[in-house]
């Protein structure tokens, strides 16, 4: 019951304080300021806002060289597909005024401890605030007062992200140093903040290595921090919170199924796992759409690609693109005896949903590559089985997971060349654990599969790293262990700069040629491919034409390719970072325009 008040209070919030898009334009509507803010549940109310407005609602992101759908998004199709929009495009600050609205009059409140954790929990809103504007588009200007519409602060240029960054970090340190300890995990709370912190410090700090002498770090100053500061601050963050006892990763004891399960819990109080989540819940409507991503071919069909899939290792720990004749490995062969997380993720042979008995294949009309997701999906007796429609899903949802802070504190001390075993040991490998998976080690040799240009990374300044193997290793368990959550690939390849990623070919499954599949072994034909006019009488469940109703790589054989024909490239000189909308530069000429984005404006 006290959930529920609680998020009746965010709903009924959010209602009363509706977003408007620009930074000041529009005053609070229907209150006074001066005659609110005057208790801990004003703050808390209007607070409140922020959980609703700023955090994520959904499993799934951008798509990326992992994940695609049937229709590639303008950012994979790259070139003339992206264009500088009018408006919109996530340039958008009424958020951020709200927040600056409530420092602003925070002291109306005569209550000194409700005063300053409102204020860390403000601070900590605004610092994610930024973090997803500098993400998207480097310089931003940093705004931390309610500008009202004849401030001259309007019409402020963008401050270089060093400006912007450091102030975050004056945020989230107020933040972590006055945040209360967890009651619950979904209210923010320090180690909330310390997650955040590890989060922005490791994107930032990446960022700085691997696009040095870049044009996109171009308005750097020259007495700026270097990337090693960064990783260092996001590796100290994420040892507060490893060491800090508070949190453990989701296990009960069952390696080929815990890694699934722990993303479809519906009360997931008890899941020391998570850092801050969302919950959802059927009664009051608050739902998510994980499941209809991996089951209704009307959500996208969303599949993928069979370079990810490659890249998974074998149960023992060895390679799989070291096993010969991978490359044209059927279905079934190619899923065998892999990390079990594989399995957890995607429909494999055995297949079944959580309560069902039926075994089920990968469906190409659900999954444009044939590799369907599983990852979100609930099961089929959730809700009495209404989990299965668009936005239904009300398993929780998190924001910051311990997995992932294991993950950063690896991947920093590692970029920094201060990896031990010991760090492994605390980090990837207690991973690798939950799943039944062997540890580790830093004896590990680079994987030829992980650098190959056709479907590796790329970027010279990693392959003259002398910490390439390992970087490698950890990206590797990043990808697996994040897959599906939010927008982790997109922007791993933006800060890695590795965006000829999205240059490669998007596959899927692999079929030598027409016939009929059996793809998962059940003993149940699959599939039926055939050439010509003449549909072939065939038991399968779905009989495909070649060449229309499923495209492969080589013709008639090869791996389907969902997207065959169409072109998709990603411009390094451009798409790291997103336009600034043409609107918002023709009311503001002292906004520049990030490089290679034509908005037709000559200022």
């Amino acid at each position: 019951m006290k959930m529920k008040k609680y998020l009746i209070m965010i709903a009924a919030a959010a209602l009363a304080f509706a977003s408007c898009d620009m930074l000041d334009k529009e005053p609070l509507s229907e209150m006074s300021p001066e005659s609110y803010f005057k208790t801990e549940q004003d703050l808390q109310l209007f607070s409140n806002t922020f959980y609703n407005n700023l955090l994520p609602k959904s499993p799934y992101g951008y798509q990326s060289d992992h994940y695609v759908k049937q229709t590639m998004s303008d950012e994979l199709h790259g070139g003339s597909y992206r264009i500088v929009p009018n408006s919109g495009s996530g340039w958008s600050w009424g958020d951020l005024r709200k927040m600056n609205t409530l420092l602003g009059y925070i002291d109306n409140c005569e209550d000194e401890k409700a005063v300053t954790e409102y204020t860390a929990l403000t601070k900590f809103f605004r610092a994610f605030f930024y973090y997803e504007k500098v993400k998207r588009f480097g310089d931003v200007p940093w705004i931390d007062k309610e500008l009202g519409s004849a401030d001259e602060a309007l019409w402020n240029p963008r401050d270089n992200r060093e400006v912007v960054m450091q102030h975050m970090l004056e945020d989230i340190n107020y933040a972590i140093e006055n945040l209360p300890a967890p009651t619950t995990q979904f209210r923010v709370n320090k180690y909330t903040a310390l997650a955040l912190k590890a989060q922005f410090c490791l994107f930032e700090g990446t960022f700085r290595k691997y696009h040095a002498g870049e044009s996109t770090l171009k308005t750097l100053p020259s007495d700026a921090k270097d990337y090693r500061f960064y990783l260092k601050e996001a590796a100290d963050a994420a040892k507060q919170i490893m060491d800090s006892g508070k949190y453990s990763l989701y296990s009960t004891g069952k390696p080929d199924q815990d890694y699934r399960d722990m993303f479809v819990l519906e009360d997931s109080d008890s899941n020391k796992e998570f850092i801050l989540s969302i919950k959802c819940d059927y009664g009051l409507a608050i739902f998510h759409n994980g499941t209809a991503y991996g089951l209704l071919p009307s959500q996208g069909r969303i599949g993928a690609t069979r370079k990810f899939i490659d890249s998974y290792l074998m149960k023992d720990g060895t390679r799989f693109t070291d096993k010969a004749g991978w490359e044209s490995m059927e279905f079934a062969a190619q899923v065998a005896d892999r990390d079990p997380r594989l399995a957890q993720s995607f429909r494999t042979p055995g297949y079944t949903r959580i309560d069902g008995t039926d075994i089920l294949a990968p469906d190409l009309s659900s999954s444009c590559t044939g590799y369907q997701t599983i990852k979100w999906v609930m099961s089929c007796k959730a809700n009495g089985g209404d989990s299965d429609r668009v936005d239904r899903s009300t398993s929780d949802l998190p924001v910051y997971r311990l997995g992932e802070i294991l993950l950063i504190y690896a991947e920093a001390k590692a970029e920094l060349g201060e990896l031990t075993q010991e760090d492994l040991n605390s980090s990837i490998n207690l991973l690798r654990k939950r799943v039944g998976m062997p540890s580790l080690t830093l004896g590990v040799t680079a994987d030829p599969y992980l650098t190959n240009p056709s479907y590796g990374y790329t970027n010279p300044k990693l392959l003259a790293d002398p910490n390439l193997a390992i970087i490698l290793e950890i990206r590797r368990e990043r990808a697996i262990e994040l897959a599906q959550e939010g927008n982790n690939r997109w922007y791993d390849i933006v800060r890695w700069r590795e965006g000829k990623s999205i240059d490669q070919p998007f596959y899927g499954l692999y079929f030598p040629g027409p016939g009929e599949y059996d793809i998962n072994g059940d003993g149940k034909l699959d599939y039926c491919l055939y050439e010509g006019d003449v549909k072939p009488d065939s038991k399968a469940t779905s009989i495909l034409k070649i060449g229309s109703e499923i495209l492969l790589s080589n013709g008639t054989s090869g791996y389907v390719e969902p997207h065959k024909g169409e072109t998709h490239s990603f411009n390094e000189n451009r798409d790291y970072y997103y336009p600034i909308p043409s609107d918002e530069r023709s009311l503001n000429p002292n906004l520049t325009q990030n490089d290679g984005w034509d908005d037709g404006l000559d200022f």
